[in-house]
C-alpha cells in the first residue's frame, strides 16, 4: 500500500491474520463485534489509524487483545527483512498470489518490477502488491483488464480504494485492488531490458536489480538498507536466484 501510518498497517495485518485463523468472513466478524462489514474492511485496508474502541472490539470478538510496546525506530523493518530472509521464495510467491494474478493477466504485455522483481531475485524485501511495468501504448488494454477484474484505484485522499477513474492516464497513484489481489503499475514508454528468473517450473520476466534501483525509489531504499545491514554483518545471507538474461 502507499505510505500511511505504520500502526494502521500493522493493525490491518494483524486483524486479517487473526480473522483468517478464526475462519471468519468480514461480515461474521462485524456481527460479533457489533459493527459493519465496511468498518472491518476499512481497518483491514490499513489506510488510516482506526479508533481504539473499534480495534478493541474487533480483537475481543476474535478472543484476542493488542499488546503495546516501544522499539527503536525502523526496528520492525529490520526484523521483517530478517524474517523474510529465512523464508523460501516459493512460499513468498504463493503468499503473494503472484502466479494466479499473472495467469489472469493473460496476453497483456508486462514485466515484473519493483519489490516483486527484487523478491524473485532473492532479496528479502517486503512486497505489498504485485508490481508490473506496463507500456503507455498498452494502457487501454490494461484499463480493460482492470475493469474486467473489478478493479478499484487507490484514493490517497480518502485513504482507501475507490472513487477514482481506473485509467492510468487519470490523476492518482498507479495502484489498484482487483479480485485477484493488489497490483501496482509503472507506466513506461518502452520496456527496459529484462532477464528471466526461474522458480520451480515457471519462468518470470523481471527487471534486473540494477535497473530496479534506478527506477523505483521505494524498492531502492529497501535494497540499500538490506545491503548495508549485510555489510555490517546484521543481515542473513541470501542466495542468488536462478536467472537467465533475455
Amino acid at each position: 500500500m502507499p505510505e500511511s501510518s505504520r500502526l494502521a498497517t500493522e493493525i490491518a495485518a494483524l486483524l486479517r491474520r487473526e480473522r483468517s485463523v478464526g475462519r471468519l468472513t468480514q461480515q461474521q466478524l462485524a456481527d460479533r463485534a457489533g459493527t459493519s462489514q465496511s468498518a472491518v474492511a476499512r481497518v483491514e485496508r490499513g489506510g488510516r489509524v482506526p479508533s481504539l474502541d473499534l480495534v478493541e472490539r474487533l480483537f475481543a470478538a476474535l478472543g484476542r487483545q493488542l499488546a503495546v510496546t516501544t522499539e527503536p525506530l525502523d526496528n520492525h523493518l529490520d526484523a521483517e527483512m530478517d524474517a523474510l530472509a529465512g523464508r523460501s521464495t516459493t512460499d513468498r510467491i504463493d503468499e503473494l498470489g503472484l502466479d494466479r494474478l499473472l495467469d489472469r493477466l493473460g496476453d497483456l504485455p508486462h514485466l515484473l518490477t519493483g519489490s516483486t522483481a527484487a523478491l524473485l531475485q532473492g532479496a528479502p524485501v517486503p512486497v505489498d502488491a504485485v508490481e508490473i511495468a506496463v507500456r503507455w501504448c498498452d494502457s487501454a488494454r490494461f484499463t480493460a483488464w482492470l475493469t474486467a477484474a473489478y478493479g478499484q484505484r487507490w484514493n490517497a485522499r480518502w485513504g482507501e480504494f475507490g472513487g477514482l477513474h481506473l485509467e492510468p492516464e487519470e490523476p492518482g497513484e498507479h495502484l489498484w485492488m482487483t479480485r485477484y489481489g493488489e497490483i501496482r503499475a509503472q507506466m513506461c514508454d518502452e520496456f527496459p531490458a529484462a532477464i528471466e528468473v526461474r522458480h520451480g517450473e515457471r519462468g518470470y520476466r523481471v527487471v534486473p536489480l540494477v535497473a530496479v534501483e534506478l527506477t523505483d525509489p521505494r524498492a531502492a531504499a529497501l535494497l540499500r538498507r538490506h545491503r548495508q545491514r549485510a555489510a555490517d554483518g546484521r543481515a542473513p545471507d541470501v542466495g542468488p536466484a536462478d536467472r537467465t538474461g533475455r
